[in-house]
């Protein structure tokens, strides 16, 4: 396993976990070796004043609280195991001023984004905000827990506005393909459509070509009709003349 990159979040120095594969007889309890102090001939010095609880409680209880919040990070590296905690270690004015230059150089180094969506940009401030929530959890850890609060407010809301972005980018690409299809699918029946409307308009020119054919022939026809009928006036007209010559010189006596 690689160890962990550097990271803007400060850490101790990283120890090394030993397991020991040797059992243990269930009955018997590990012997607490002190250390041998080396002998000196002249008097024993008084031992150490022992540090007050009122001191010692509350530091304990906030690096409880730092470890819950920030957790140590865990590595192998060949078969041993290498853990390395979040640094306790009351911050300065000057280590504020250095975290903002180790965050503005990595932001140049690894090329952030300034703008938009950018991953980089997103790791770095997120280290940002974890050391300065490390290092007011040093001096109050209530204000370290509430700025727990809002990183995981934050982190919630940005992973909500991650998976609506998502969700829309799909629903984009499926809206996307539906017009693709649909295109084709309109260009398919637009294409019917046109074939359907050269057959129609085909039909109407052949329509037309009758409907022209039955008017030139009914119009000769006409013509035809009105030129016997003509003929047949002509016809009687003058076989009446003749038959009223005839009955006039039937009726007129003859001198």
């Amino acid at each position: 396993m690689i160890p962990p990159a550097e990271s803007l979040l400060r850490y101790d120095n990283p120890v090394l976990i030993t397991k020991s594969t040797d059992r243990k007889s269930p009955k018997g309890r590990p012997l607490r070796v002190s250390p041998q102090l080396p002998a000196t001939s002249g008097p024993v010095p008084p031992p150490p004043k022992p540090i007050s609880a009122s001191t010692d409680g509350p530091k304990q209880e906030n690096e409880e609280i730092l470890n819950a919040i920030l957790p140590p990070r865990e590595w192998l590296e060949g078969n041993q195991l290498w853990v390395q905690q979040v640094s306790s270690t009351p911050c300065t004015r000057a280590d504020v001023i250095r975290l903002e230059e180790q965050q503005d150089i990595k932001l140049q180094q690894r090329q952030a984004r300034e703008t938009g969506i950018c991953p980089v940009r997103r790791e770095l401030y997120s280290q940002c905000f974890d050391e300065l929530i490390r290092q007011v959890t040093i001096n109050c850890a209530e204000r370290g827990l509430l700025l727990l609060r809002v990183r995981d407010e934050i982190q919630m809301t940005i992973a909500a506005y991650q998976t609506l972005y998502e969700s829309s980018v799909a629903f984009g690409m499926r809206k996307a393909l539906q017009a693709e299809q649909g295109k084709a699918d309109m260009e398919k029946t637009i294409s019917d459509l046109e074939d359907e409307k050269q057959d129609l308009r085909k039909q109407l020119n052949e329509q037309i070509a009758k409907c022209d054919a039955i008017e030139k022939r009914e119009t000769e026809r006409r013509q035809m009709e009105e030129k016997k009928h003509t003929e047949e006036i002509q016809f009687l007209k003058r076989t009446n003349q003749q038959l009223k010559t005839q009955l006039e010189g039937i009726i007129t006596p003859k001198k």
